[in-house]
Parts: C-alpha cells; structure tokens; sequence
C-alpha cells in the first residue's frame, strides 16, 4: 500500500501564537469560489522565511513517532507530499534534517515548482498510486476527492472523527487512518 503524508501540520506545527485562521488567510486567496492559493510577496516571503525557523515549527512528535513505528514495521511505502513553495526550499531542507524526516519516508515531494498546491498534489498522488493521503487542508481534499476516487483520503483536525464522503475521513489522531 502507499501511504501519502502532508508535512505542516502533520509532523511540523504551525508558530506557536499564531492562529490557523491567519495563516490560511495569508496563504489562500478567493477565485471565484475556486480553490485558489497564493505564492507570497517578498516582504510576505521574508516573514514567512523568518517564522520558519525551527524554534517556531516544533515537530508533532506524537505523529512523527507514528511514521517512525511505522517504517519500522516495512510493510508498506510511505511518501511526504508537501505543497511548499521554492522560497522555503532550504527551511523546509532543514527541518526535515533536523527531524530526520527523510530516514522514514519512501520518497519526498515538495512543490518546489510553485505550482497551485492542489494541482501539485493530485499529480503526485496519482503518479504515486496513493492509497491513503492524510492532510489538514479540508478544502484541499475536497478537491483531491472529486479528481481521485481511489484513494481514500484522511483530514487531520482537532475536532472530530467521522466519515465526511465515501472516500474523506475525519480524523483526531494518526493513528486513526490505520483502523
């Protein structure tokens, strides 16, 4: 089976301090109803380079002892697919060094191509052959679905577990996409 993880989110947090609802609206931009994102400028750049920092991006460490478990078992493949974008390609270097990230995982997608991350995604995703693909971006999955009806997709949130579509799950815990 492949198994396909986002990065932010998942293993590394967002700044401590700073509301999800504010980055999300820094990152995404409106089109139409569209799903839309949108590469920053370079004053935005250099704030989000500097917030990038690992003292502000803790790991998640409940979730990256997860992903440690289970390479450990090799049963199946396990890939990182992350929409980052090329200004945050030596951070996002970094982080995974330092996390040693890379030691786990089959393979590592970052989309530093500055694509539409939606667009990044479901070329990885079905390049990959994903199975299962877990992200915190619900509307990204949203659209993941509707383009890919054989993966079975996971939105990891704080709030609650259950069955949103025939193929997108609501999940607390990591662990949870493994039941």
């Amino acid at each position: 089976m492949n198994v396909g993880f986002d990065l932010d989110k998942i293993f590394i947090n967002y700044p401590p301090f700073v509301p999800d609802g504010l980055i999300d609206r820094l990152y995404k931009k409106k089109a139409n109803g569209e799903l839309s994102y949108r590469i920053p400028s370079k004053a935005e750049q250099i704030i989000r380079l500097i917030s990038h920092y690992p003292l502000f991006r803790p790991p998640i460490k409940k979730n990256i002892e997860i992903i440690k478990k289970l390479h450990r078992k090799n049963t199946d493949k396990y890939y990182l697919i992350s929409s980052r974008f090329s200004f945050l390609r030596n951070k996002t270097e970094a982080l995974i060094k330092k996390h040693e990230l890379d030691m786990f995982f089959d393979g590592l997608f970052f989309n530093f191509g500055n694509e539409q991350p939606h667009f990044f995604k479901k070329a990885v995703i079905e390049k990959l052959k994903i199975d299962l693909y877990v992200d915190d971006d619900l509307r990204l999955l949203n659209y993941l679905l509707l383009e890919n009806s054989k993966t079975k997709f996971f939105w990891l949130n704080a709030k609650e577990s259950r069955k949103l579509e025939s193929n997108l799950f609501a999940i607390k815990d990591l662990s949870e996409m493994f039941m």
